[in-house]
């Protein structure tokens, strides 16, 4: 291809990218099952103020809620906005009514799922949990986790909750800030009546929380942060998605078994943990499985250039690229799919796992292997994807599934001893373990998910409004 061509394509590309990011948006909130952001590690869109991220006290309490006020106000149903101010009038009855209309009307709601079953609850004697999400800038992948978390709360309240006593659950928006992550942890921890933490999402974030939760003795369990960096942090912090090493190793072993490929050239952000992890799992993995890195490219360099680039990894020798792009850097990848126009086997991390990947990539991204912690097609002896596409009106994605094992665990621990020096040791006790939508839930004593990917591959198909899915690969 000419640098003429390439430049062209590059435009056309970025238009495209352009125009058509609206249109994902809205269909991603519409469905659950391909997430909107793309990896767990930084902001895909934000619709909050910027600026010094540290808050006053009463802005962090504006951030957290168990019923009394929205935190997602994104067309929140006139229903929904009474049942709030039911809750805060402490109207229990009127909030159980008006929230049950609203979710007949929007079932996809997670929020009006977990105030619902708060509500229920009343002034009675309940376990509390927090779930810390990215509401003011990915929201998609906020409600994804908080689907996770609901239904699992729905599930537990409706049968026998734990020991006889029903879970609450608080909702944290950290805007995937890490200092204001920071500050939420202080906030939850300074809370005697929460018991366990689920979140956070990207590994930035949960690795500055982190430091809040160990130091108070508080279980946080990560169900979507996968850097290196979080492995033996702290006896407290836990997470139920596999860290970058399994999906880099599997990566790697693709690449070399089945491709019959030995060069490669990496895409990555060196200003995101989880892509850096990636990127030096996937170098240690491929040099230790006899292959060769012959560039890399970052995305966080001013003057990157998507058609350069390729030319030069071409140029170079690679005989595949691999993308460990995250959510802030999702265009970017997409650039070098469509410059690459199928040239090369594109290999990636699950920050490409998107819509986006799908609706733009298209024909340009066909054959490309994705590593991901989970897929709903992948485990048909399973009974969580139809229970959770029963309960929600469609399908659901990995982090939704990881976000419930976060929450089985934690419901687990306080089934085995309700606080929090209590669900540190049944969580770290060798013989714990719990049955999760992907499979049994077990810790290492490093806090990691004990558990292998998936791969997927992007092929046509008619599951998505794109005429493209992700179809997971058996027998690897």
């Amino acid at each position: 291809m000419s640098q003429k061509n390439e430049t062209a394509v590059l435009v056309l590309s970025l238009l495209i990218t352009i125009a058509l990011a609206g249109a994902g948006i809205w269909w991603l909130t519409s469905r659950g099952g391909i997430p909107g952001g793309s990896s767990p590690e930084n902001q895909t869109f934000s619709n909050s103020p910027t600026g010094n991220s540290l808050q006053s006290e009463q802005q962090i309490q504006q951030r957290l809620s168990a019923g009394k006020k929205l935190l997602i106000s994104e067309k929140a149903s006139t229903k929904k906005q009474a049942a709030v101010e039911a809750i805060a009038s402490g109207n229990y009855n009127a909030a159980i009514s008006d929230l049950e209309a609203s979710l007949q009307a929007n079932r996809n709601d997670p929020e009006a799922l977990i105030y619902l079953n708060n509500a229920r609850i009343g002034n009675q004697k309940s376990y509390t949990i927090a779930a810390a999400v990215p509401i003011g800038t990915d929201i998609n992948a906020a409600q994804e986790i908080l689907r996770g978390v609901a239904q699992a709360q729905n599930e537990i309240n409706q049968n026998g909750s734990i020991n006889g006593t029903p879970l609450k659950v608080v909702i944290a928006n950290d805007d995937n800030n890490p200092e204001i992550a920071s500050q939420i942890a202080s906030a939850i921890a300074n809370n005697s009546e929460i018991l366990g933490v689920i979140g956070h999402f990207g590994s930035d974030t949960t690795l500055a929380a982190s430091k809040i939760y160990q130091q108070n003795q508080l279980v946080a369990i990560s169900p979507t942060s996968t850097s290196v960096q979080l492995s033996g942090v702290g006896s407290n912090i836990f997470r139920t998605v596999p860290s970058d090493r399994f999906a880099a190793n599997a990566l790697s072993r693709y690449m070399l078994t089945k491709l019959q490929k030995q060069k490669v050239a990496i895409f990555f952000n060196s200003a995101s943990s989880y892509s850096k992890s990636l990127k030096d799992e996937f170098t240690t993995a491929v040099y230790g499985d006899g292959g060769q890195i012959v560039s890399e490219f970052d995305f966080a360099k001013g003057n990157f250039n998507a058609a350069e680039s390729v030319k030069s990894a071409i140029a170079q020798g690679a005989e595949v690229m691999m993308l460990a792009s995250n959510s802030s850097t999702i265009d970017q990848a997409l650039q070098v799919v469509q410059v690459n126009a199928k040239r090369l086997p594109l290999l990636a991390g699950d920050g490409a796992y998107s819509a986006k990947m799908l609706q733009i990539g298209g024909a340009g991204a066909t054959d490309m292997v994705l590593a991901v912690p989970w897929h709903i097609l992948a485990d048909p002896q399973s009974n969580f994807p139809q229970t959770s596409k029963q309960l929600w009106n469609a399908e659901v994605s990995w982090r939704t599934a990881l976000a419930y094992d976060a929450a089985i665990a934690l419901i687990v621990g306080l089934g085995r001893n309700p606080t929090r020096t209590g669900i540190q040791q049944a969580l770290s006790a060798s013989d714990f373990s719990a049955t999760g939508a992907s499979g049994p839930i077990r810790f290492l004593p490093s806090g990691d998910r004990n558990r292998a990917v998936q791969l997927v591959i992007v092929k046509p198909g008619n599951r998505t409004s794109y005429g493209y899915e992700f179809v997971p690969i058996s027998g690897l």
